[in-house]
């Protein structure tokens, strides 16, 4: 237990100072940067506006479920189905604190590879939706966005920053690096060396539990690092930190009906075939992918006390996230009075505060609705008004959230 508690402190410890740097970023990015901006350059069906879409996505924090009411609020705006496929495809493989937290623990070069991998797959995969997916297949009927937010800028980002993406990725995060400090004391050394004539399996393996499953972009920095560590493969690493991130089973499904089911076969095909393209120029490249400071955290039981700073920064991450958690789940738990003229219905498919904001943008133009909020963590839409059942239904099903009634 010992050795296992040393090693999670390392592996805390090499990531909070990026990761609470990364988070202030993204707040900054999130209040300042107007959604007009986006839609400025991304309106135009051509090439550039396929570039355009993952640069601009590269940056900011969103996760697999949190880019798909964005995308759809492009399209919505007349971005391209191009522009709209590389949005989808680049934006969560990484962002602004991933980065961070990705050369904290894997270094410079896996820290240049991630983005640089995002901006090749989406760039591509955009070109090739423009080229193969008929403009009538990519139809899209509903533009949810982000809510008005009140309030002084300065406090609008440090609430993103330290609030919000605490309660988005927080669980995940957290769950990443217990992992990784349980892979660390756990999985023999070299382990994954007994595939080692074999990468292409490794990384076929890889995509067959990252695919499915609701990885984070960051919080599965850790666990590759920690798989790297015992043997795995740097290019199998990078598979699960493109694909996993990228893709998951829900997400699937609601890509395949807002925008058809030629676009996505593309926005997957693609991002597994690049996912194993740039896993073997990773294995062939032969980059130090470990962070000297990360690769002693992986051996943690021989390793010093960390220090004083980034001792305090893991202090401040923990606490942030802990107190993110447990006034999530004190909102789960937390039921206010009935009101006559209030209805409460259970909305699945949201996973963070970004698909919150997508259900309410969807419903809230309704006749009938006063005004609407959504919990993520109880799975709740609360609308205000006496707005009929069924178009409400027909709101949150054309935004791809499964509307299951009345609780």
């Amino acid at each position: 237990m010992r050795e296992y508690l040393l090693s999670l402190l390392n592996v805390v410890c090499e990531m909070a100072p990026y990761l609470l740097l990364g988070f202030l970023i993204a707040g900054i990015l999130h209040v300042f940067v107007p959604q007009g901006f986006y839609r400025k350059y991304l309106s135009k069906d051509n090439k550039l506006a396929v570039l355009w879409a993952a640069l601009l996505g590269i940056p900011l924090p969103l996760c697999s479920c949190g880019v798909i009411p964005t995308a759809i609020g492009l399209r919505n705006e007349k971005a391209s189905k191009g522009a709209v496929a590389s949005f989808l495809i680049a934006t969560p493989q990484t962002g602004i604190d991933s980065i961070l937290a990705t050369f904290s623990l894997m270094g410079l070069g896996f820290a240049v590879v991630r983005p640089v991998a995002a901006l090749v797959t989406g760039v591509c995969g955009g070109w090739l939706v423009n080229r193969l997916v008929p403009e009538d297949d990519v139809t899209v009927t509903s533009g949810p966005s982000c809510g008005v937010e009140t309030g002084s800028r300065l406090w609008r980002v440090l609430r993103y920053a330290y609030f919000q993406m605490m309660q988005d990725i927080g669980g995940r995060l957290l769950i990443g690096l217990l992992v990784a400090a349980l892979i660390q004391v756990a999985v023999p050394d070299a382990f994954f060396l007994h595939f080692g004539k074999w990468p292409l399996l490794q990384m076929l393996v890889i995509l067959v539990v990252a695919v499915p499953m609701y990885i984070c972009s960051t919080g599965s920095i850790p666990v590759a690092a920690a798989l790297i560590a015992k043997g795995l493969s740097p290019g199998a690493a990078l598979v699960m930190l493109m694909a996993g991130p990228a893709v998951n089973l829900a997400s699937i499904l609601v890509v395949r009906k807002a925008l058809g089911r030629r676009f996505t076969w593309i926005y997957l095909l693609v991002i597994v075939c690049f996912a194993i393209l740039f896993g073997f120029l990773v294995n062939a490249a032969r980059l130090p992918v470990m962070h000297p400071d990360a690769a002693a955290s992986c051996h943690a039981a021989g390793a010093a006390m960390p220090g004083t700073f980034k001792l305090v920064c893991a202090i401040m991450l923990t606490f942030l996230i802990l107190f993110a958690l447990f006034m999530k789940l004190f909102e789960r738990f937390t039921r206010k009075a009935a009101d006559p003229d209030t209805a409460v219905y259970t909305v699945e498919g949201m996973h963070c505060s970004h698909c919150e904001a997508a259900v309410c943008r969807a419903v809230e133009e309704i006749p009938g609705v006063e005004s609407a909020s959504a919990s993520a963590s109880r799975k709740t839409l609360t609308i205000k008004g006496p707005a009929a059942e069924d178009t409400i239904r027909t709101a949150v099903e054309k935004a791809g959230y499964t509307f299951k009634g009345k609780k």
